[in-house]
């Protein structure tokens, strides 16, 4: 048998539950809850599989209250009141980073995050910049590279009309009707398996 819980309570078996009953978030709700049942005169194992949590959890949030409160327990939930940090460029300097993302000046993050360096010294991480500009709804282009004996008019040209004169000398009109496919491959069968609805 453990020892029984001791805890300096700050709130009543009324206070808690009442907490309880109006709490709308679902990890407070749960909380508190524990914190009422424990202050019930419950035991810690009983009150963990009533909430549905583990033992250990409910050791925790045992901790916290002693070393806080019950306010320091209802705040440390992932995700709640988190904002997060600021960000390193002001609005204007987004919208400087922005304009010259969309005139392509940026062929990778790297290239931004050098200029942002040169520019403002504000030292950026491939992964915070990345994400910034994804926040900011703009990407780096960087152009297909391009072989030194490419023929720019050639591929102009057959951009415009080169499929069609290829098909038109293949004897291929508008009332053929032409398959394309990745792999073709006779004599496998596929299996056919029956699947639950």
């Amino acid at each position: 048998m453990g020892r029984n819980l001791e805890i300096d309570w700050q709130e009543t078996t009324a206070e808690l539950k009442r907490l309880y009953r109006k709490e709308c978030n679902s990890e407070r709700r749960t909380r508190l809850q524990a914190f009422w049942h424990l202050r019930s005169g419950k035991k810690m194992q009983e009150v963990a599989e009533l909430v549905g949590i583990a033992y250990r959890t409910l050791q925790y949030w045992v901790a916290w209250y002693r070393y806080r409160g019950l306010a320091e327990v209802l705040r440390r939930i992932s995700g709640h009141g988190n904002q997060g940090r600021p960000a390193k460029l002001n609005a204007l300097q987004q919208q400087a980073c922005t304009a010259k993302v969309a005139l392509g000046h940026f062929r990778t993050v790297w290239d931004a995050i050098q200029w942002v360096r040169d520019r403002w010294k504000v030292l950026y991480a491939y992964t915070g910049l990345h994400s910034c500009l994804k926040r900011l709804e703009c990407r780096p282009k960087a152009p297909r590279p391009r072989s030194i004996k490419a023929d720019v008019e050639a591929q102009t040209e057959w951009k415009a009309r080169g499929l069609h004169e290829a098909l038109r000398e293949a004897e291929i009109s508008t009332a053929h009707q032409v398959w394309f496919c990745d792999e073709m491959r006779f004599g496998l069968w596929g299996q056919v398996r029956k699947r639950g609805v």
